[in-house]
C-alpha cells in the first residue's frame, strides 16, 4: 500500500489539471493562452519522460527505498510550488519538476513490487499499481468536484485543488521509512545476509528465503556473463524491429486519444453545453469508469488473447470518438449533445482502460528478451511519454484552430492507423513462455529480413532459451 502511493500520486498529479484548468485559465487568474494551457497540462509528461530514463539507473546505484523517499520529497515540494504559482511560467516550470517525480515513480514502483513479491503474487501486485493510478485520477476528479461545488464563485480554488496532492506525498514520505529495501537490490550489491533478514520478515519460512537468495544470485551471475544490449546493437535488424515494435505500441497507446479525456474532460464537457459545476461532477463518472474498467482489464488479462483484446479496444475507442464527432457536427446546440458526449467518453474510457492500456504494458514486458529489456523498455517508455506530451500539448491548439469536429477527426484517423499497425505487427503472446515468444518473434523477423540473415548471422545477439 505504501509503495503504490507512488502510483496514486502519479494519478492525482496528472488528473488534477482536468478540473483545475478552466479556473487557472480565467482572465482574473493566470489568463492562459491555448499554447500555455497545452504546456501547463502536458509539461508534466515531458518531465516524466526524463524521470523515467534516469530513475532506474539511480535506483540501481542508491537502492529503491532511498530513491522512493527522494521522490516523495520532490512530489511534496513540486506540488507546493505549483499551488502557489504567481504566473504561468512558474507553474509550467514546477509542473516539469513534478513530472520528474511522476516518471521516476512510474519506473520504480513496479520494479520494487516485482522484486518484493512472490512469483504467485507478482502479476496481482504490479497491476495493483495500475489500479492506484486510475484511483488517483478518480480521487483528483472527486476532490475537484467537491471544491468546485462548495466554493462556486472562487476562481482561485484551483490552488487548493493542486495543493491536495501534498497529502499523499507526505504519506509516501512517512511510509518509506517503514518499508524494507528490495532484497534483490541487496543481493545485487553483494549483501546476501541483509537480503535474507528482510525475506525472513516477508516470507513464510527461512528455507524459502534461502532458496530465493540462491536462485537470484545464480540468475545475476548468469546475466553478468551475457552483455546487455546497447544502442550499437540496433544495427541488427531483429533488434531494431523489436525496439520499433515496442516504440510503436507506446505511441499508439497515447495517440488513440486517452489523455484528451484524462486532461481535458471537464473543458470538453463545458464546450458541449455542461455548466462548470455540472462538468466537474460528470467528470467523476469518467474517473469511476476508468477505475472499474482497469479492474475488469486485470481479470480479462488471464483469459482473453492479448492481440484480440488490443484490436477490440482500439475499435471501441475509435467508434466512441466517431460518435462524439458526429454529435458535434450534427447535434449543434441541442440538449442531447452533452449526454451523447458523456456517454461516448465513458465508453471510450471503458474500452481503453480494460483492453488497450493493460495489454500494451503486458506486451511490452513480454516481447523483449532479457538482454534487450533495459534498452527496449527504456526506448518504448520514453516514446510513450513523448507521445503523451504531444497529445496533451497540441489538443488545445487543435481545438482553437480546427474546432471540435476537425480535432476529433484527426484522432479517429489515428485510431484507424493504430488498428492497422496492431493487426499487422503485434504478435500473440498469451499462454506462451517468454523464451517461446522471443524464439517465434525471431523466426518471424528472420523470414521477413531474409536477405539480412546471412550477413548478420555471425555477430547477432544470442537469445538464451
Amino acid at each position: 500500500m505504501v509503495v503504490t502511493l507512488g502510483g496514486l500520486l502519479f494519478g492525482v498529479d496528472t488528473g488534477v489539471i482536468n478540473g483545475a484548468l478552466p479556473y487557472m485559465a480565467a482572465p482574473q487568474q493566470l489568463n492562459l493562452t491555448s499554447a500555455e494551457e497545452g504546456l501547463v497540462t502536458s509539461v508534466i509528461t515531458l518531465g516524466a519522460a526524463i524521470g523515467a530514463l534516469t530513475a532506474g539507473k539511480l535506483a540501481d546505484r542508491d537502492g529503491r527505498k532511498r530513491i522512493l523517499c527522494y521522490l516523495a520529497v520532490l512530489f511534496f515540494f513540486g506540488t507546493l510550488f505549483c499551488a502557489t504559482a504567481p504566473n504561468a511560467w512558474w507553474l509550467i516550470s514546477f509542473r516539469f519538476i513534478l513530472g520528474l517525480a511522476v516518471g521516476g515513480a512510474s519506473v520504480i514502483v513496479p520494479t520494487y513490487l516485482a522484486e518484493v513479491a512472490t512469483a504467485g503474487l507478482r502479476g496481482r501486485l504490479v497491476t495493483q499499481n495500475e489500479l492506484m493510478i486510475t484511483g488517483g485520477q478518480l480521487l483528483a476528479f472527486t476532490v475537484n468536484a467537491i471544491l468546485g461545488t462548495c466554493f462556486p464563485g472562487v476562481t482561485s480554488i484551483w490552488r487548493e485543488m493542486l495543493a491536495f496532492g501534498m497529502l499523499p506525498a507526505f504519506l509516501l514520505f512517512c511510509g518509506t521509512w517503514f518499508v524494507p529495501e528490495s532484497p534483490r537490490w541487496l543481493i545485487m550489491k553483494r549483501r546476501p545476509q541483509a537480503a535474507i533478514a528482510i525475506l525472513d520478515r516477508i516470507r513464510p519460512d527461512h528455507q524459502q528465503s534461502l532458496a530465493e537468495v540462491q536462485s537470484v544470485t545464480a540468475i545475476l551471475r548468469r546475466h553478468q556473463k551475457t552483455k546487455a544490449a546497447g544502442l550499437r546493437d540496433l544495427r541488427h535488424p531483429w533488434v531494431r524491429h523489436l525496439v520499433l515494435l515496442g516504440a510503436g505500441l507506446g505511441i499508439i497507446q497515447q495517440f488513440v486519444g486517452i489523455n484528451i479525456m484524462m486532461y481535458y474532460g471537464t473543458s470538453i464537457l463545458m464546450k458541449v453545453g455542461f455548466g462548470h459545476r455540472a462538468a466537474l461532477i460528470a467528470n467523476i463518472g469518467n474517473g469511476l469508469t476508468s477505475f472499474i474498467a482497469t479492474a475488469v482489464g486485470m481479470r480479462l488479462m488471464y483469459t482473453v488473447a492479448r492481440r484480440r483484446m488490443l484490436l477490440v479496444g482500439i475499435a471501441g475507442t475509435g467508434c466512441s470518438l466517431l460518435v462524439i464527432t458526429l454529435g458535434i457536427l450534427f447535434l449543434g446546440q441541442s440538449r442531447v449533445l452533452p449526454l451523447v458526449v458523456i456517454g461516448s467518453t465513458m465508453t471510450f474510457l471503458a474500452f481503453f482502460q480494460s483492453c488497450v492500456s493493460p495489454t500494451t504494458w503486458v506486451l511490452l514486458s513480454e516481447i523483449f528478451p532479457q538482454q534487450l529489456r533495459g534498452l527496449g523498455m527504456g526506448i518504448a517508455t520514453f516514446c510513450l511519454w513523448m507521445a503523451n506530451f504531444l497529445v496533451g500539448f497540441s489538443f488545445p491548439l487543435m481545438m482553437a484552430h480546427w474546432g471540435g469536429g476537425g480535432t476529433f477527426a484527426f484522432f479517429i484517423a489515428f485510431n484507424v492507423i493504430a488498428w492497422i499497425f496492431s493487426w499487422s505487427f503485434v504478435p500473440e503472446t498469451q499462454g506462451k513462455s517468454l523464451e517461446q515468444i522471443q524464439l517465434e518473434l525471431r523466426a518471424q523477423l528472420q523470414t521477413n529480413g531474409h536477405h539480412h540473415r546471412h550477413h548478420h548471422r555471425g555477430n547477432s545477439l544470442q537469445i538464451q532459451s
